[in-house]
């Protein structure tokens, strides 16, 4: 057989036996294109020869491994067979799902999955996957076992080779390492002085500039010892064991620099995040301690496993390392559940009304869940999906990271700029002075809403980073786009009815304002707070028939109940009904406004609300009485166009009454040059006497006044005729006490007997 012919055979049966090694039990979706396979991590690896005939050995000694095991021989045998049976169908385009109910020209791409089964196809994966988990851990302390007792053989020479050629590579990079290190040091205690005490901006610079300094070195010892590395080959060329250790040594360390940048253990002001130097150095030794294990052991030693023992082994060490890293990581989570919960609570004791304060304490709270879920993920991407498990569990994080930060972000700002109020210009205020509180009132409501959405934009980019749903190609279908707009339609009809109502109730506060227009009559009053209350009711009922048909809502069986309910309503609240109906017609009517003293069921008082079904009254002594329409048959009403204070004067009978009407005169004229005067209207009515009572006669005057000024002019009335009565010595009688004795046939009184007891006597007196 031709070589090229080999060659091809056996990239075919390892891209079909991969899958089988790999145990890969997840479920995914999407089907991926079959392309040729890359090169195991390690396989390429070889001192001499071309690539390609080291790439040739490697998947030849793979194959012969997976022939050697029966079990994997014969799931290799039953791929092998329903590949061959499978029938031919035409390419689909990338990423399109094939209806597999469609044959031949009838095959067309379907419509992506809906959200729901997007979830369950992702927790079905998942399910399968953490048992096919199991297996492949126990599978994989298995391989390891077996190269302890023999059963695999172990290249040691070429091994002992390959480490002692990267010892020498390793050594000298990590002197130049330690060398640029402690130079920087240097450095970093210089820019740590300078940093204490500066602006923020000054601080920034000195914070950036020594993270730059911490890379650059990192930079040049990798650059140095990749030079030693090309001194020591053959013709300028390096081994690839050695560039795997500087590979490794640079992505490790770069990555410990973003640690220092959050938690350096020695410079507490060249940290972005004020931390105590203790907790930052405990936090720092465990992550660069994960760093390193999980850096170096996958993208170094396993690589070297591949190449000196087996393909099949290196896979389970990988395996291996991440789960020890696992775990490292979640006992060290456990560990310190306490202390990070109360450093994030210690702002909210603080500060109980900051929002970032609430945002923290509740993560405090279950931050270890999400910290070992986020380990449990990775250990669940990295068995479904091993051969890009790092990058997709870094792009997932990273997004994760981003969307949480932008998503905190905009509710700071958000809260911050809206947190102020709405101020609106001074002319705007003095026309219509409630429109600001008007606008404040709805912040609330709009924050609580802006947050909630940010809450599901976070929470779907999330999902999205992680493939847990699919919410660009769900959008992309005719479904999701119809649902979106909907959404917006419904969002914009509920933000079109509240600027609505903010400008019908603007254009009833400008007709009511007294300071921009003519003073509003009660009626008026009272006829714009009636439109207000049903124009609010109109409104909503609208807004929310309109909301709920953009949303796809059949609101035809909506108003046929709302008719059936009224109708029944109508026959069992008759009480109701005839309340609307009377309170209607004492509107059209003007029988009461706001503002007016009425008598109303019995019941007097000032109208202080005023409904199309009730009134509500305030009484003298200070208490409300709201009064249903159905339950007035009259409404007395004290303030309509003008009022009469009826001045009732009782004088004795020995006194003159014309000079007693004069007298009641004198007392009006000094009434007019009082502060009453103003809404006195007319001249003072003499009745003249109205009774002739038991012991006085009755005059009565009347007093013509402006509506709602009878009580207070009738007060000042009464003052001035009881001066005036007594300067003139009118009597004005009240009840007496009268002994009759009787009298004598000459008419003359018999004298009074009085008899008194004396002091030490014997009780006897005369008269």
């Amino acid at each position: 057989m031709p070589c090229r012919l080999f060659a091809v055979i056996l990239i075919t049966l390892v891209s079909l036996a991969a899958p089988v090694v790999a145990q890969d039990t997840a479920s995914a979706p999407e089907v991926a294109p079959q392309v040729a396979p890359e090169a195991p991590p390690g396989a390429a690896s070889s001192d001499e020869g071309p690539t390609d005939v080291n790439t040739s050995r490697d998947a030849a000694a793979l194959l012969a491994e997976i022939l050697q095991d029966a079990e994997a021989r014969q799931r290799l045998i039953d791929r092998l067979l329903s590949e061959a049976a499978a029938p031919e169908q035409d390419a689909a385009p990338a990423g399109a799902v094939v209806d597999p109910g469609a044959t031949g020209d009838a095959a067309a791409p379907a419509r992506p999955p809906s959200i729901a089964r997007q979830v369950a196809e992702r927790t079905q994966g998942i399910a399968e996957g953490v048992v096919g988990f199991g297996t492949r851990l126990y599978s994989s302390v298995a391989d390891l076992a077996s190269v302890a007792t023999g059963e695999r053989q172990v290249k040691w020479d070429r091994l002992v080779q390959s480490l002692s050629r990267l010892g020498i590579v390793a050594a000298a990079t990590l002197i130049a390492f330690w060398v640029l290190k402690w130079i920087a040091a240097r450095f970093f205690h210089a820019m740590s002085r300078r940093a204490e005490g500066a602006g923020w901006a000054r601080r920034a610079g000195i914070l950036l500039s020594s993270n730059l300094v911490d890379a650059c070195s990192i930079i040049l010892a990798w650059g140095g010892g990749y030079a030693f590395a090309l001194s020591l080959g053959e013709g300028g060329r390096m081994h690839v064991q050695q560039s795997l250790f500087l590979n490794a040594f640079l992505m490790i360390e770069l990555a410990k620099v973003v640690l220092r940048a959050f938690l350096a253990p020695r410079f507490g002001t060249l940290r972005w995040v004020p931390m105590p130097d203790d907790r930052a150095g405990y936090w720092y030794f465990w992550a660069s301690r994960l760093i390193g294990l999980l850096g170096y052991g996958i993208l170094l030693v396993v690589p070297i496993v591949n190449t000196n023992i087996s393909f099949i082994v290196g896979r389970s060490l990988q395996l291996l390392i991440v789960v020890t890293a696992a775990v490292m990581a979640i006992a060290i989570v456990l560990r310190n559940r306490r202390p990070v919960r109360a450093a994030l609570e210690a702002r909210h004791r603080r500060l109980p009304d900051d929002m970032i304060g609430k945002v923290l304490s509740l993560l405090g709270k279950v931050w270890h869940l999400m910290a070992m879920a986020y380990v449990a993920a990775l250990l669940v991407v990295w068995n479904a999906r091993p051969v890009d498990a790092v990058g997709f569990m870094l792009t997932a994080t990273v997004l994760t990271v981003v969307s949480i930060a932008a998503g905190t972000l905009a509710m700071i700002l958000m809260t911050r700029a809206i947190t102020g109020g709405i101020r609106v210009p001074a002319s705007v205020r003095e026309s219509l002075p409630l429109l600001e509180g008007r606008l404040n009132a709805f912040i609330p409501m709009i924050l609580k809403g802006l947050r909630i959405g940010l809450f599901i934009a976070v929470l779907i980019a999330i999902g999205q980073a992680w493939h847990v749903i699919d919410i660009n190609g769900w959008l992309a279908t005719e479904a999701g786009r119809d649902i979106l707009w909907r959404a917006i339609a419904a969002t914009a009809i509920v933000i079109i009815a509240l600027v609505v109502w903010i400008a019908a109730s603007s254009w009833i506060e400008y007709t009511l304002n007294p300071n921009v227009g003519r003073i509003a009559s009660a009626r008026q009053r009272t006829l714009l707070s009636l439109f207000r209350n049903a124009f609010m009711v109109g409104l909503i009922v609208v807004t929310s028939m309109l909301a709920l048909s953009e949303l796809g809502v059949n609101i035809g069986p909506l108003l046929a109940g709302a008719g059936v309910l009224g109708l029944a309503i109508g026959f069992g609240a008759q009480k109701l009904v005839q309340d609307i109906i009377t309170g209607a017609f004492i509107q059209v009517e003007n029988a009461m406004n706001e503002g007016d003293v009425v008598t109303v069921g019995g019941t007097t008082g000032v109208v202080e609300k005023l409904s199309i079904r009730s009134v509500g009254l305030r009484d003298v002594a200070g208490t409300y009485h709201l009064i249903p329409f159905s339950s007035v048959d009259a409404v007395s009403n004290f303030m309509k166009g003008f009022a009469f204070h009826v001045a009732e004067i009782g004088v004795a009978y020995r006194e003159n009454v014309p000079e007693v009407k004069a007298l009641m005169q004198v007392a009006f004229e000094r009434l007019l040059e009082t502060d009453h005067g103003s809404v006195i209207i007319g001249e003072l009515e003499m009745h003249g006497v109205t009774a002739l009572g038991d012991s006085s006669v009755v005059v009565r005057a009347r007093i013509r006044t402006q509506p709602g000024s009878q009580w207070a002019v009738g007060r000042a009335y009464n003052e001035i005729v009881k001066a005036v009565l007594d300067e003139h010595g009118v009597e004005i009688p009240f009840p007496h006490l009268t002994v009759y004795m009787g009298e004598n046939k000459d008419g003359s009184a018999p004298p009074i007997r009085v008899r008194s007891e004396q002091a030490g006597g014997d009780g006897q007196g005369g008269s």
